[in-house]
């Protein structure tokens, strides 16, 4: 298996559990992306004021100005043991894993060679299968003069060591914004630069819009339809030009405008796959556009969704479809276990800004392109609930009802706290529960939860 991150991790634990010897490769840090760079480092630079945000909306809580700043950042370093995998290792082995260090390439049909950190070359043979699962990288754009230039990915955004003076975030996905507000909350003079009328352009409006209220509120500077047409450096740092003749100046650019499959270095050119492309898979993990059945891939690499959780589910689903392919034991039903089904339908994802959003499934957009039959329910964050968490709580919450079956087919949550009532919208998408079965669980009083019943009586119910 070549990629030891999270979903890598998985897969090769049940891999093995099913009794195959397993090899895991990884050139960097076992664990990955989101163990250091990314999930758990972002999330813990965010938590200190999104706590501070909410505290102030409850009259009678006393809140400093200001954030401890060395205490957010040594407390964002526990979460990754200050870069060091020791303790991966030790789980890796403690499965029955073999950890390999070092850069893979797929040589030939079941073999790859390793170079390792000593720069010795390590030959590997699979019986079975080779499983790629190396994640996905930053994007760049070719913006003039950006070779010239320092600048920042996620990476260094969730890893820096001190708080910039001022900070460009170049990109309104959920690294944009998730970075913008937590070095804004931490006394950074942040601008975002988005191209497009508001951030997080892939959610439903409503999301964007009262995320770039937040991001406001947090004192984020933003450039809406704002396209960058280069960048320099400048005495004090770098600055971003624009397409208009503006310009936005700051110590730091942060690049946040997509991440793409970390296949351009695989070897995979040899087996009819274009490198930098996503390997498209099954929904049992095996490569579409290699034969034989011999190449698996999973996670970001497969381009299917991505993030972290997704890339575990389907390293659950795959690693056991991989070892009943082995034993001859793969239930052919697509409704079995050995197949990835929600990465079609039913995607949670939640951005930890402040106000938070949560959503899973399809958005009316994307349902009404599907060819889905939709009537959608907006309303306003309002119940007992929500009163009592905040002081002027602000929010919004959808759902899009598949007419034909009258089954939620996508949900969004936007506001504080949000993020839990995620996963009974998951269970509702995933089950095809009908409205009129959902009518009957009944939320608790006074929780956020009693949104879906207000949801289901703008429905009608």
């Amino acid at each position: 298996m070549i990629g030891g991150g999270a979903p890598g991790e998985v897969a090769a634990g049940r891999i093995a559990a099913g009794g195959l010897r397993t090899a895991l490769v990884e050139a960097e840090l076992f664990g990955g992306e989101c163990s250091y760079w990314a999930c758990m480092p972002s999330k813990a630079l965010l938590r200190p004021g999104a706590l501070r945000a909410a505290a102030r909306r409850v009259p009678g809580v006393r809140v400093e100005d200001d954030l401890d700043t060395a205490a957010v950042l040594q407390r964002r370093t526990s979460f990754t043991s200050n870069w060091d995998d020791s303790g991966q290792v030790e789980w890796v082995e403690s499965v029955g894993l073999t950890p390999v260090r070092g850069r893979a390439r797929i040589t030939a049909e079941r073999r790859v060679t390793v170079e390792t950190a000593d720069g010795a070359t390590l030959a590997l043979t699979a019986k079975h299968a080779v499983v790629v699962v190396t994640g996905s990288t930053p994007t760049i754009p070719p913006l003039d003069g950006i070779d010239d230039v320092e600048y920042w990915t996620s990476r260094d955004a969730t890893s820096a060591k001190e708080v910039p003076e001022s900070l460009v975030v170049l990109g309104g996905g959920v690294v944009g914004v998730e970075m913008a507000q937590a070095w804004a909350w931490l006394g950074a003079r942040v601008s975002l630069v988005v191209s497009g009328e508001r951030p997080l352009p892939r959610l439903e409006p409503f999301a964007g819009d009262l995320v770039a209220d937040g991001l406001r509120e947090a004192g984020v500077t933003l450039h809406l339809d704002s396209r960058a047409s280069g960048v320099r450096k400048t005495a004090d740092g770098v600055e971003l030009l624009l397409a208009d003749g503006s310009s936005v100046t700051g110590q730091h650019l942060l690049i946040a405008t997509g991440r793409r499959p970390n296949t351009a270095d695989l070897g995979l050119e040899e087996f009819g796959v274009e490198p930098g492309a996503p390997l498209a898979t099954d929904d049992r993990g095996r490569v579409s556009a290699v034969d034989g059945g011999w190449l698996w891939a999973l996670g970001d690499v497969t381009g299917r969704a991505l993030l972290t959780h997704q890339g575990k589910y389907q390293g659950r689903i795959f690693g056991d479809a991989l070892v009943a392919s082995v034993r001859g034991r793969v239930d052919t039903l697509p409704w079995s276990k050995h197949s990835a089904t929600a990465d079609h339908v039913a995607v949670p994802q939640v951005v930890f800004t402040d106000p938070e959003v949560a959503s899973v499934g399809r958005a009316e957009a994307e349902a009404r392109d599907a060819g889905l039959n939709v009537r959608v329910v907006t309303i306003d964050f309002a119940v007992a609930g929500s009163s009592v968490h905040a002081d002027g709580y602000r929010g919004k919450a959808s759902i899009v009802v598949d007419e034909e079956k009258r089954t939620i087919v996508g949900a969004t949550f936007v506001g504080q706290d949000v993020a839990e009532l995620l996963h009974a919208a998951t269970v509702a998408i995933v089950g095809e529960v009908p409205l009129d079965r959902l009518w009957h669980a009944v939320p608790a009083y006074p929780t956020m939860s009693e949104i879906y019943l207000r949801l289901l009586e703008a429905y009608g119910l």
